[in-house]
């Protein structure tokens, strides 16, 4: 149901959020999120154009996202590469049907109309907030916990 296009976006948004405020090149975050550097490039323009990354000149430059994690939607991102198509007339064009679709064209455009919502509802930060024990695809940081000590030395 989901693009490629939108999983590669998907990706590339989340990994952003999981390094902020550092930036990453390009070439970091085809690594971390298994996404060719090419088509990466092009989706990083489209997510660039509407407003959800921006690119840092320099030395130490790259990547970011535009705006806090907490104000940037799944919804955003998709609608960014790859727009959710309602379907808001018959798709067959036949005139039988006119302006009303048949219950099964209804019926799908309600599931797309569910997923949607759910995109719309759905913040970068709280993606990564959510609790898993899944393993990611993308090296997200790892929370930093109580420092150790290792064979009698201090970490540092």
């Amino acid at each position: 149901m989901l693009s490629q296009t939108m999983e590669y976006s998907l990706r590339a948004a989340v990994y952003l959020a999981s390094q902020a405020p550092r930036s990453q090149s390009t070439r970091q975050i085809a690594k971390a999120t298994k996404v060719p550097p090419a088509y990466l490039s092009k989706l990083l323009q489209a997510l660039s154009r509407a407003g959800i990354v921006q690119s840092i000149r320099g030395v130490k430059g790259g990547m970011v996202l535009a705006r806090d994690a907490d104000d940037i939607t799944i919804l955003e991102v998709v609608n960014a590469v790859d727009p959710i198509d309602r379907i808001t007339s018959c798709p067959l064009k036949l005139a039988a049907h006119g302006a009303r679709l048949c219950p099964l064209h209804h019926r799908l455009d309600s599931a797309l109309e569910l997923v949607e919502s759910a995109f719309r509802r759905t913040t970068l930060a709280e993606v990564l907030a959510e609790p898993t024990t899944s393993i990611p695809l993308c090296s997200f940081p790892v929370i930093a916990g109580p420092r150790r000590e290792r064979a009698g030395k201090p970490r540092g």
